[in-house]
This record gives C-alpha cells, structure tokens and sequence, in this order.
C-alpha cells in the first residue's frame, strides 16, 4: 500500500535551530544504530519509520557500520526511502558517519581522506541517496592530522555528496580546532554528537561550551543510556533486553548502584507524571545548547513514548536539584576513548 504521511506531521513537533545555521532539527529524532539491520524484519523498520515521520521527525541519522551486519541499516533504509520516503525526500534530514571500522584492512576505519570519502560513496550507494544532509567524522583519529580529515568533510559538501559536515564524539579542544579549520575551508562545522544522558554527563564539562563558541548545534545521542534509562531496567535485566544479548551495553554497566539511581530517577518522573525515558529526553533538553535528542526506537509504542517526552520540558529548580542527586557518571561511556583525546 502507497505510504501517506500524516497532514499534521508537523503539528506537534517543536523545532530547534542547529547553532547559528539556518537549519532546524526536530527536538527529537531518531538514531538507526541498533534496531534497523539486517537482523530485525524490514516491516518492523517500516512501521517505525514512518510513524516517526507522521510525528513530525524529520531527521533520520546512521552510520556506514549500523546493523548488524555492517551497512545493513543504510541498506534496509535506502529500500524504505524507495518504497515510503522518495516523495518526502525534501522534507528529511539524513546523515550518516565514517570513523569506526567498516571493512578489512588499514583504509577501513578512522579519518583519513582515503577512508571518509569512500565509505561516503559506499553510504549513498546503499541508500539509494544523491546525497546526504549531513555527513560526519565519526570519531577523532589521533594518527590523521585534523586538516586531513577535516578537508574530506569539506571536500564532500564541495562534491555536493553532503550539505553540511558534522563531528562525533570530539573533545572540546578537537571541536575548537575542527570547527576553525572547517571554518578557514568555507564549510561552518554545523553539528557535534556526542553521547549525552543522566547517567553520562561528560558534555558538561567544557563540551557544550565550546560548541556554543564555535557556532554549531548540538544532538545528543544515547539520552536513554541505551535502554537503561527506561521501565525496562528497573528489576534488573530483563530475558531478550539488549544487555542480555552481545550488544555495547554490557551486563557489567546494570550495577546495583546504577540500579540504584535509576529507580529514584524513575520515581521523581513518576511524580512529574512522565515515564522515565520521557524525562530523560525530556531533562538532556533542558540546555537550549542541545538542539536535538537521538534515541533509538524498537517498537512503534517506543517512538510514541519519545515524542511524548515534549508535552513536558520544564523543570523546577526542587526537581533539577532532585535529579541531581541521582544523575551521576556511572561509567557507561564506552566512547570516551575518542573524546579523551
């Protein structure tokens, strides 16, 4: 059946301007890391898909390795994009990312030119795509010189590949520095994602600082903290959940301190008439510095539950300081090692 999209998408959906760009991102969107490969069904990724898009999420974000198997997030996308998305192209933001390992070899992985600008055409070939909005260096690679890499991000927004060029994962001092050369090259650094939720706090420290200095927007992804911030983890780890499974998220990270915090965390959201993911989207947004949150989404049910996070942004200053209290590092950054550098 023909895929019509919503006439009220856009009627619930608040919007934030990325930066100082003239672009803008729906406050929430969504992220194709772990649920849209080739491991789950393509109508679940459908059904998914396009009720996102009938809320008013607009902007779709992968990577070349999302999956399992590699590519095949991008390859299952490029086929909805045929069969639902084609005639709404224009109203969709779609990125995609190189930096991790992608394919054998020593011009797999990290940031050299070689590398970012083939896995780009490697990512568009999947997709089906002319293009993409934003393209991303997925990591920072302490073996490239930042000119280089950077050049590539400049290089594919010149070929027309990319509209805009973003970073991942970079310390404040590498956006500081990434930002001005893309600068000197004619291409703005429109966006920095890093990973960013109650219980991993590190964009506090400088990060966000340093973004609002240099111009670019924010999108925040894991604000979940892959699921455990949710009804999911409360008693534990539950049979089929992705901890119980090879996943990032290790059983190791389900402590009983982080345990601990989550169920207080779940309590204050309770009274705040929110589920606990609600108010995690909800409190990442608090910063208008943060233009967008990126949770990832397994279910319709979940999509909704996400967008429903907008109904209540605010927060009282009792409620701040409550949360506070609870929303510490519990050491479930496993990309530190990339904004350490």
């Amino acid at each position: 059946m023909t895929y019509v999209s919503a006439e009220e998408r856009y009627e619930r959906m608040l919007h934030r301007r990325c930066g100082l760009s003239g672009l803008l991102l729906p406050a929430v969107s969504l992220g194709l890391w772990n649920n849209f490969g080739g491991d789950r069904p393509l109508e679940t990724s459908r059904a998914i898909l396009r009720r996102a898009f009938d809320l008013g999420i607009t902007h779709f974000d992968l990577a070349n390795n999302y999956g399992p198997p590699y590519g095949s997030a991008e390859e299952n996308f490029g086929r909805l994009m045929a069969q639902d998305f084609q005639p709404y192209r224009d109203e969709l933001v779609v990125s995609t990312k190189a930096g991790y390992d992608m394919w054998p070899g020593p011009y797999g992985e990290w940031g050299s030119r070689k590398y970012l600008l083939a896995s780009l055409d490697q990512s568009l070939g999947r997709m089906g795509l002319d293009y993409v909005d934003i393209f991303y260096s997925h990591r920072f690679d302490p073996g490239t010189p930042l000119d280089e890499t950077m050049g590539a991000l400049d290089t594919a927004v010149r070929q027309g590949k990319a509209l805009y060029a973003g970073i991942s994962s970079y310390s404040a001092e590498k956006t500081r520095e990434a930002a001005a050369i893309l600068r000197d090259l004619g291409t703005p650094l429109l966006i920095h994602q890093p990973s960013y939720s109650l219980l991993n706090r590190w964009i506090e420290d400088g990060l966000l600082d340093a973004i609002e200095e240099v111009g670019a927007g924010c999108i925040v992804f894991s604000p979940l903290a892959q699921g455990m911030l949710s009804a999911k983890y409360l008693n534990g780890i539950p049979e089929g959940s992705r901890a119980s499974r090879p996943s990032p998220l290790s059983p190791s990270m389900i402590t009983d301190a982080s345990l601990a915090k989550i169920r207080a965390l779940n309590a204050i959201a309770a009274a705040r008439g929110q589920t606990l993911a609600q108010m995690a989207i909800a409190w990442t947004l608090r910063d208008p510095r943060v233009t967008s949150a990126l949770p990832g989404a397994s279910s319709v049910e979940q999509v909704e539950e996400n967008v429903a996070a907008l109904d209540r942004l605010d927060f009282s200053d009792e409620e701040l300081a409550e949360i506070d209290r609870h929303a510490t590092d519990s050491g479930i950054n496993i990309w530190a090692s990339s904004s350490a550098v």
